[in-house]
């Protein structure tokens, strides 16, 4: 069983910064993909970005190239997201996903565990 917990989150003022956390712990094979997706109220969850921890190749949704940077630390097991210029267009709940082969996917479909998800909230 594979466990994700995310920490950061919470308030953000309009054109700072967010920098998000997730740690995967159990049983997970050394090769493995994680990803953040965010669900705003009444939307669709939808892709921000991923890593793998084989590559370390990130991988990002067309409308966040530029402006998030997804990274990790395998040693720590631990996938980080950083955002700049944060608007009240990225309120949402962040999620962390994990899948098993270690290739990134858009898709939430074929990520099988999740974190519990953050608010992150965007005052202006």
């Amino acid at each position: 069983q594979v466990q994700l917990v995310e920490t950061g989150g919470g308030l953000v003022q309009a054109g700072g910064s967010l920098r998000l956390s997730c740690q995967a712990s159990g049983r997970t094979s050394s090769s493995f993909a994680m990803a953040w997706f965010r669900q705003a109220p009444e939307k669709a969850r939808e892709f921000v970005g991923g890593i793998a921890t084989r590559s370390g190749n990130p991988s990002y949704a067309n409308s966040m190239k530029g402006r998030a940077t997804v990274s990790r630390d395998n040693a720590k097991r631990t996938m980080y997201l950083h955002i700049d210029s944060m608007g009240p267009e990225d309120t949402a709940v962040y999620y962390c996903a994990l899948r098993l082969p270690g290739l990134v996917s858009s898709f939430a479909s074929d990520y099988a565990y999740w974190g519990q998800g953050t608010q992150v909230t965007v005052s202006s």
